[in-house]
């Protein structure tokens, strides 16, 4: 499956900044995945939890307390006051 980059970012430093195979977040409008090619854009985030799947397949999970998501062509940003992996 292909990859893209994607940073995860709190005021506490980078929480995660490599390659992944999909992010899964709660929108202000709900649910979405993010995956290698995604459409360029920007929004809010709820509360919940974050789920990433990593290049080999494994799954890790942490929770957001609302934020700020980026996609663009050079990479995803996820930004969030608060986030603590699981």
């Amino acid at each position: 499956m292909n990859t893209f980059m994607l940073t995860i970012a709190s005021p506490d430093g980078n929480k995660y900044s490599d390659q992944a195979q999909m992010l899964t977040v709660r929108g202000i409008d709900g649910d979405l995945a993010i995956l290698a090619g995604h459409i360029s854009f920007i929004t809010a985030l709820k509360p919940c939890d974050c789920k990433v799947i990593l290049p080999d397949g494994t799954e890790k999970v942490g929770t957001i307390d609302g934020g700020l998501l980026t996609v663009s062509e050079k990479g995803t940003t996820l930004l969030s006051g608060s986030f603590n992996w699981k």
